[in-house]
């Protein structure tokens, strides 16, 4: 396992940007490359930051403010009453923690959520509020996995989905192009007749 993977290993997998990375595993390639300290990471808090410095050697830091606190685990909870099904919360959860279709109320899976709040900002009626849920149980080793996993296998369908939307592009200006060209050609032919 190189640095980056056992950096990433130990990072919660919630995927939240709060460090200033698009996810964990960016900020894992930065902090293995120099590039970003070890205290960005507000879900990890306290006890992460230990965990990495005691991975890499180096003294542990406060954690820096500026991009956030640590607090317990929360949950997305979504207002049944309010959502419109626009699917924009959909669209931002980085783990496919929420369900629904569009023009549908959306709900969110309780055990899947990270807590990332990236739901929370593109909801055009406010419909969603992070809560602490009553069972709270704190974030284990085994739940960053099954994230990890998660957000790679929604990384993986949206990547596939890009290229056949592609491929289905690329045919469709063909296929408009072969059908211009014989259009010109039947138009010719029936000119010199």
């Amino acid at each position: 396992m190189n640095t980056a993977e056992a950096i990433d290993a130990l990072l919660p997998q919630t995927q939240c940007t709060k460090c200033g990375f698009a996810g964990c595993r960016p900020y894992a390639e930065a902090i293995a490359a120099g590039e970003a300290p070890i205290n960005r990471c507000p879900p990890g808090g306290v006890e992460g930051i230990g965990r990495l410095a005691r991975l890499l050697g180096r003294p542990a830091l406060p954690l820096d403010p500026a991009c956030g606190t640590e607090q317990p685990r929360r949950i997305a909870w979504i207002d049944p009453a309010a959502c419109i099904g626009c699917t924009k919360c959909t669209q931002a959860c980085p783990v496919d923690a929420i369900i629904g279709a569009q023009k549908r109320m959306h709900t969110v899976i309780d055990a899947l959520c990270t807590g990332c709040d990236l739901c929370v900002a593109p909801c055009p009626v406010d419909c969603i509020e992070m809560r602490v849920p009553d069972t709270a149980q704190p974030w284990r080793d085994e739940d960053a996995r099954a994230a990890r996993s998660r957000h790679e296998a929604r990384h993986e369908r949206l990547a596939r989905r890009r290229a056949e939307h592609e491929e289905r592009l690329s045919r469709a200006v063909i296929e408009a192009a072969l059908r211009r060209a014989r259009e010109r050609a039947a138009a010719r032919n029936g000119e010199r007749r």
